[in-house]
């Protein structure tokens, strides 16, 4: 990895890890998921506020976990807000794709998969994987309405 995205990495993730956004539950939420990540013992709950139309008004998480996982659902919320399901589910695959993929795949067609190119950089950590991505397996989760998820996908 590049010293320039490597450095820029450790900034999202000390800056959404001290400082996560939404770290709330949404407003009128209708989805909602634990996520339990057994490795490193990250919890989250993911709630979401999805309209009529399948759009996601509000999105917001709860719980605790090393800086990746709190950083990654803090990212993630700020993304899939005002996205629809589809859309939404969408980014789940390219990010999950981003970070387990050795190969490199180019996002930069995509404003919001490219902001998430900084979470990358966990493909090199192979457990940090899990970390990165369970707030998203979580929130995909939340969609279908189902209550638990897991990263063993």
């Amino acid at each position: 990895m590049m010293d320039e995205l490597r450095e820029l990495y450790q900034e999202v993730i000390l800056d959404h890890g001290k400082d996560p956004r939404n770290f709330r539950k949404a407003e009128n939420a209708n989805c909602e998921a634990t996520g339990y990540n057994p490795l490193c013992g990250d919890r989250l709950v993911v709630t979401l506020s999805v309209d009529e139309n399948g759009m996601v008004q509000d999105a917001a998480f709860l719980g605790n976990g090393c800086a990746i996982s709190m950083a990654s659902a803090s990212m993630m919320t700020e993304i899939v807000r005002g996205k629809t399901r589809a859309e939404a589910e969408d980014l789940f695959q390219r990010f999950h794709e981003m970070c387990t993929t050795d190969e490199d795949v180019d996002f930069t067609d995509d404003e919001d998969v490219e902001k998430l190119m900084v979470l990358s950089g966990v493909r090199q950590f192979p457990v940090r994987v899990k970390c990165a991505t369970l707030p998203w397996h979580t929130m995909e989760a939340a969609l279908k309405g189902e209550s638990e998820a897991s990263t063993e996908r």
